[in-house]
C-alpha cells in the first residue's frame, strides 16, 4: 500500500511516534558523524508554487543526505492543473520519481494528486495543513523536554495551517493544546467538526485572552499574523493580534523554563519582539535545523515502508539515554 503525508488526520498515533522517535535517531546518527546512503538511487520530487527557505532547502538536503537526489520545479513552470490536468501529471511524475513533495495553495491540489499517483505524496504546506512542520516541532519538544507526557502547548495566533497541525499532532500524541486567538480567527466549523470526529474526547480549546492562555505552558508558539494571500487583509489583522504580540511580559506568564517556537520567517515587532526571538528560551533555530531529520525519517518511512536495521531497536533505545 502507498503510503502519504496529506494531513495528519489520516497519520496513527504509532507512525508519528514512529517518525519522531526515527527522526532522533538519525539525527543522533548525523551527529556522530553517520550518514547512510539508505535512498541511494532514489529521486524526490519538489513541486512548489510557494516561496520556501526551509522546507525546500532541508527536503533537498535530507534526500541528498540519504543518497538520493531532489528534481525542485516551480509550480508556473509545469502548470499544474492548468497545462495539463492534475490526474495526467500524477501519472506522468510517477514513473519519474519515488517520492513528491508539493508545496500549494489548494489543499484540494495534494488530494488529488495523491489519488491518482502511485507514488508518496507528501504535504508540504497548503492552506489547510503544514503536517512536517508540526511533526518537526514535535519532534524538538520531546528533545528539549526528553518526553511530550504532560506537555502543555500554547499556539498564540489564529487557526492557520500551522495551528491546525499542531492542534492533530498534539491530540496524536497526547499534548495539551490550546489556541490563544481573537474572537473570529479561532478554526473553521470544517476543521472543527472533523477534529472532533477523529478525536473523540480531544478538547479543541481555543482562549481568547492570550495571558490566561499561557498560564502553565510549556510551550509558546507563534506564527505571523498575516499568511501568503492574506495580504489584503495585513491592516485588520493588525489591529485585531496586537493585544496577542509574543513579548517578554506575556512569556514571563508562561513561566521561566517556557520554551518558544515560531516556524518562521517572523515579522519582528509584529506577532513577535526582537527581544524574545533572540532570547535564551527561544528554539526557533533548533526547531529549524530539526526540519532536516524530520524529512529524512519521513522520507524513509513514505519510500521504504521500514526502518533500516542500523535504527532499530537500539538506535531508538538511545533516544532516552542522557549521555
Amino acid at each position: 500500500m502507498i503510503r502519504h503525508l496529506i494531513d495528519l488526520f489520516d497519520l496513527s498515533p504509532e507512525d508519528a511516534r514512529d517518525i519522531l522517535d526515527h527522526a532522533l535517531a538519525l539525527k543522533r546518527e548525523d551527529q556522530r558523524g553517520n550518514r547512510p546512503p539508505y535512498l541511494a538511487g532514489r529521486s524526490l520530487g519538489l513541486i512548489f508554487e510557494k516561496p520556501s527557505l526551509r522546507t525546500r532547502v532541508s527536503f533537498e538536503a535530507a534526500i541528498g543526505q540519504l543518497g538520493g537526489n531532489a528534481i525542485f520545479l516551480r509550480g508556473q513552470d509545469v502548470g499544474i492543473g492548468v497545462r495539463e490536468s492534475i490526474a495526467d501529471f500524477a501519472r506522468v511524475l510517477s514513473q519519474y520519481v519515488d517520492v513528491l513533495a508539493m508545496r500549494t495553495f489548494s489543499h484540494a491540489t495534494i488530494e488529488e494528486l495523491a489519488r491518482y499517483a502511485t507514488i508518496p505524496i507528501v504535504n508540504a504546506l497548503s492552506d489547510r495543513a503544514h503536517p512536517c512542520q508540526a511533526l518537526a516541532d514535535l519532534m524538538t519538544i520531546q528533545e528539549l523536554r526528553g518526553g511530550l507526557d504532560g506537555i502543555k502547548l500554547v499556539f498564540v495566533g489564529d487557526g492557520n495551517n500551522v495551528a491546525r497541525s499542531l492542534a492533530q499532532a498534539s491530540a496524536l500524541l497526547g499534548l495539551e493544546f490550546v489556541l490563544a486567538s481573537p474572537p473570529g480567527f479561532a478554526f473553521p466549523p470544517e476543521f472543527r467538526a472533523r477534529f472532533e470526529e477523529t478525536f473523540p474526547g480531544v478538547p479543541l480549546v481555543v482562549e481568547h485572552d492570550p495571558i490566561r492562555a499561557v498560564s502553565g505552558a510549556d510551550v509558546v508558539y507563534t506564527d505571523v499574523w498575516t499568511s501568503m494571500g492574506q495580504e489584503h487583509e495585513a491592516e485588520d489583522r493588525r489591529k485585531a493580534f496586537e493585544p496577542f504580540q509574543v513579548d517578554t511580559a506575556l512569556l514571563d506568564r508562561a513561566g521561566p523554563d517556557a520554551i518558544l517556537l515560531h516556524c518562521l520567517p517572523a515579522r519582528r515587532g509584529e506577532e513577535v519582539t526582537s527581544a524574545v526571538l533572540d532570547g535564551p528560551r527561544s528554539a526557533v533555530i533548533l526547531q529549524a535545523a530539526n526540519r532536516l531529520h524530520l524529512q529524512k525519517a519521513l522520507l524513509l518511512w513514505l519510500v521504504l515502508g521500514s526502518w533500516p536495521d542500523v535504527l532499530t531497536p537500539n538506535a531508538s533505545a538511545r533516544l532516552h539515554s542522557r549521555d
